[in-house]
């Protein structure tokens, strides 16, 4: 499948520098398009990023999305941990994995996962067992969260605080620490998700890589683990809590379950992020481990609209799009809707982690594909 658009997101050079090796535009996570604003985010920073969408060309193809705004969570949330330990340069980051809107609100997750240490190229046996021994918990990943959104000169920003017609909003984050939070204390004793919250997301342990909302729910996709070839989604409902600033988890259902599991046939692949399709669930299908391809995007029919716990099998999912995928470059790690401006074309915008040098305009443009979305299987 070949894109059969593209958009070039133009940064602002002195924020797309994220230490003196990393780019912003390098490892992007996930995208999230809310009319002509644009959101996006790096996994390896504290921030989101929102582009302003400019006319497609005379054509009605390539788009520019420019004007970048950076927002630090840290200016919106009680994160456990500081953007930088003293004395370093290394960002404690979030690792945001997912973003997703009801209009009000811009949700955010992290990846609540372990991270075990790379050895680099050249390191010694000893250093290299060392470094695959080496295995953290970095306490800004236990992010869920949500920040309002406010209308602004025909686009979005976030704020702390907004308040329209009576009704106040604020930023609030599920209640935990530098060690979890709630979700994950309930899930420590979980049949399924247990043993694997003491095992790195690159090694199949337990690793979120994408959200949605479904009503006053919100969705979960696990990248990791996946358990015999099915990946799963976890549905909670996070609430306001008593203090200002915290979400805790309100009860599913009458018999008070906190949370909720979906489990689905992805041929052994994990869940690289999730999109609403009217009642429909769009899932980035890729690697759990750490592999280039294959990439897939699946739909999960009435999936925006879970009632109950589910098992989905193969038969019960539509294939949507094989992504191409590079070998080491150009992972496919993020994805929203796309509809062109005359409304005509509907697609997907795709957004990679280690982007190609193929991608890379000047010091800080880079090249996200859109392309076209299939209609939707008939009912027979």
């Amino acid at each position: 499948m070949h894109p059969s658009n593209i958009v070039l997101l133009e940064f602002h050079p002195e924020r797309d520098d994220l230490s003196p090796d990393k780019e912003l535009r390098n490892g992007l996570s996930v995208a999230l398009r809310m009319g002509d604003t644009l959101w996006l985010a790096n996994d390896e920073s504290l921030s989101i990023e929102r582009l302003t969408l400019a006319a497609e060309d005379s054509r009605g193809k390539t788009s520019f999305a420019r004007a970048h705004h950076q927002f630090a969570l840290h200016d919106f949330l009680q994160l456990p941990l500081p953007p930088h330990d003293e004395g370093s340069k290394r960002i404690n980051e979030a690792d945001i994995e997912g973003l997703a809107s009801d209009g009000d609100y811009l949700w955010v997750t992290g990846s609540h996962s372990l991270r075990r240490k790379r050895p680099d190229q050249g390191d010694g046996v000893r250093r290299s067992h060392k470094r695959l021994a080496a295995v953290s918990a970095d306490g800004n990943r236990y992010l869920l969260a949500r920040i309002p959104l406010v209308k602004q000169d025909g686009g979005f920003t976030l704020q702390k605080e907004a308040e329209h017609k009576g009704k106040r909003r604020s930023a609030a984050l599920l209640r935990g620490d530098e060690h979890g939070n709630q979700l994950t204390a309930l899930l420590r004793q979980d049949e399924h998700f247990g043993p694997f919250l003491a095992i790195p997301g690159k090694d199949n342990g337990f690793d979120i890589e994408g959200i949605a909302l479904a009503g006053k729910h919100v969705l979960l996709g696990l990248r990791g683990p996946v358990l015999r070839g099915w990946a799963a989604i976890v549905e909670v409902a996070p609430v306001d809590d008593d203090e200002d600033g915290w979400l805790r988890l309100a009860a599913l259902d009458e018999e008070g379950a906190l949370y909720r599991k979906h489990f689905l046939d992805l041929d052994g692949l994990g869940i690289r992020d999730l999109c609403v399709d009217g009642k429909d669930l769009l899932i980035l299908a890729g690697p759990t481990m750490d592999l280039d391809g294959p990439v897939t995007v699946l739909r999960w029919p009435g999936g925006a609209r879970p009632d109950k716990a589910s098992a989905v099998s193969r038969d019960m999912l539509e294939h949507v799009l094989a992504l191409p995928f590079g070998q080491g470059v150009d992972h496919p790690e993020g994805m929203s809707l796309f509809s062109s401006q005359d409304g005509r074309e509907e697609g997907l915008l795709v957004v990679h982690d280690a982007a190609s040098p193929s991608r890379q305009i000047g010091d800080s443009t880079l090249v996200a594909d859109v392309y076209p979305l299939p209609p939707r299987r008939k009912k027979k």
